[in-house]
């Protein structure tokens, strides 16, 4: 099956918003103004208004299954339901069809079966990794009621929600620490504090000295300590106090509020930080990883744990002796990462499949069960648009699809699959999603307004550089309906999550990527994935072990072009990926 679509010059010309009834199904399933929820048959009326390309039907996958591609949502810029700005979880569950409509077949949605959301606890600041309380939702995001309906809905699509879990540290304005800085505060500056009186002193760090990384009391804002006499471990900013992992009672309280998750229904947690936990001792810090990963499957055999390792790849490599499922891949990942490196012709191609082959080996040396967890941006780094000058929109995509074409469980950041912009400060990386565009609205466009969010309050002001989610919709070679085509892709072959990566390089050069996915040594569904990372079109004789794949199976591309394979020769447009069977 070709997955993208032979288009006419006069067809592009017209792409998007072609119809009335184009207009009537995008105003169902994005509206929500008659407080219905979006569901799949509205996504296929959409799909068949905007005849969108042809995707291939994803593979089931089981409740257990590990081996995700999963959307990141920044909870704040997402989705806003009750127009005061602030992205919310009702917010999401309305947009939820645009990720998953549940119909394997594909529609107007993405076909992620995974999201992971960033913290979603009550907190004081926006991004909400300060947390004071973490068994509730913070009321700008709504209720444990919507909390169980947006995981229900997940759950009738088949998907998982990885909830974003920030223990390195609380808010200042956590009660822990209150009732810790109020006993402290009261004694007299020749007692000593006595844990039977006061347990919560020990869950965090405090010391009558101010060693590294400790700031006075009196920077929390929540009290002037005019002794002077103490001082709190806060690595990140004074407003997080660091907690005291090594404590039985720290752990006992992280073992609840796992408990208290998994009851609910959670998939999975993403670890924060999981080199912080300990400064300077990643032996430390394995230990607790091993520890906090043993005691959330002792609660739920199959549960879930990514874990946010920002080191070089030998360092963040050995914490898979913890025996965490996954770690971020932060080595292909960002601005300088293998990713970026290969779409922008820096790297070569054949080096891209060497990259692979050799860090599957170096995760397995740790843990053969390991579960990689690539990933190209996320909440804490610039956009990918920014990434390239030259030929940007076609690196955008093709960067995107060799993401997605990494073992594990890939994750995207929402609003990558727009090509939108953001870099600099935080709150410009988390600017809203984009489901229509700046003086769009009007008319019988008024509906789309309803789900944009501000933005962080400190966001600069800048235009982005591709449509709105409105415009791309309709539009076969938009950077939107490329990552739909290319996450089926993925959906579709076991093999590229799941199995392990072979060079062919007799048939990769500088601009040639080729590379056999299989499961164990099997040859049964075994692909061969071969990529064009160059704008020139180019021929490649099927060699190697790769002649052994006979198939055309699917190709993506960048433009009306397609790939096609006659008499053992495969030809690639520029910038096009061809999947072999």
């Amino acid at each position: 099956m070709k997955m993208k679509q032979k288009r006419t010059q006069n067809e592009r010309k017209s792409r998007t918003f072609r119809a009335a009834a184009l207009l009537l199904a995008l105003a169902v399933l994005i509206s929500g103004c008659s407080g219905k929820k979006n569901t799949a048959e509205q996504s296929k009326e959409t799909a068949a208004a905007a005849d969108l390309p042809a995707v291939p039907e994803a593979v089931p996958l089981t409740a257990d299954d590990k081996y995700r591609t999963t959307y990141e949502i920044f909870v704040g810029s997402f989705a806003d339901s009750n127009g005061d700005g602030v992205g919310d979880l009702p917010g999401i569950l309305s947009q939820i069809d645009y990720i998953n409509d549940g119909d394997p077949a594909g529609g107007a949605d993405l076909g992620f079966t995974g999201i992971w959301t960033t913290p979603v606890f009550p907190s004081p600041t926006y991004h909400k990794y300060d947390v004071t309380d973490y068994k509730a939702i913070d009321p700008q995001f709504g209720t444990m009621e919507d909390f169980e309906s947006l995981l229900a809905a997940c759950h009738e699509r088949g998907m998982t929600w990885i909830l974003d879990l920030p223990i390195n540290h609380t808010s200042v304005e956590h009660p822990w620490f209150k009732e810790a800085v109020s006993y402290l505060t009261s004694l007299a500056p020749d007692q000593e504090p006595v844990f039977e009186d006061c347990p919560y002193v020990w869950y965090y760090r405090f010391a009558e000295e101010q060693y590294e990384g400790y700031v006075p009391l009196g920077e929390s804002g929540i009290t002037d300590d005019p002794s002077g006499r103490w001082f709190y471990e806060a690595r990140f900013w004074s407003g997080m106090p660091d907690l005291n992992l090594d404590t039985e009672e720290v752990r006992a309280e992280l073992t609840d509020i796992m408990k208290f998750w998994i009851d609910k229904g959670i998939d999975g947690f993403r670890l924060d930080a999981v080199t912080s936990y300990h400064t300077a001792n990643a032996e430390a810090n394995i230990d607790f990883l091993t520890w906090l990963t043993d005691t959330g499957r002792s609660l739920k055999p199959d549960i879930y744990f990514v874990g946010e390792a920002w080191e070089n790849q030998n360092v963040y490599a050995e914490y898979y002796r913890s025996g965490i499922d996954s770690l971020f891949d932060f080595a292909f990942a960002n601005a300088e990462g293998i990713v970026q490196k290969t779409a922008n012709g820096k790297k070569s191609a054949a080096a891209f499949a060497e990259a692979l082959a050799e860090e599957e080996e170096l995760y397995a040396e740790f843990n053969e069960n390991y579960i990689n967890a690539p990933f190209y941006t996320n909440h804490d780094m610039a956009r990918s648009a920014g990434f390239y000058t030259k030929d940007a929109e076609p690196k955008i995509k093709l960067a995107g699809a060799l993401n997605l074409l990494m073992t594990g469980n890939a994750f995207v950041y929402y609003g990558e699959e727009l090509g939108m912009k953001g870099s600099g400060k935080d709150e410009n990386k988390r600017a809203p999603m984009q489901w229509i565009g700046d003086g769009q609205a009007a008319g019988q466009y008024d509906y789309l307004t309803k789900y944009m969010c501000s933005g962080p309050a400190d966001m600069e002001k800048f235009s982005m550089p591709y449509p709105p989610f409105s415009e791309q919709l309709g539009d076969p070679f938009s950077i939107w309906n490329y990552y739909r085509q290319a996450v089926a892709l993925r959906n579709h072959y076991p093999a590229i999550a799941r199995g392990r990566t072979v060079p062919v390089t007799e048939m990769s050069d500088d601009n040639i990527c080729a590379m056999i996915r299989r499961m164990d040594g099997e040859s049964e569904g075994a692909v061969l994935i071969v990529i064009n990372t160059s704008p020139e079109s180019a021929s490649v004789q099927l060699s190697g072990e790769g002649g052994a794949f006979k198939t055309l199976g699917t190709s993506l591309g960048v433009s009306e072009e397609a790939a096609t394979l006659e008499n053992g020769l495969l030809h690639l447009p520029g910038y096009g990926i061809a999947v072999l069977e």
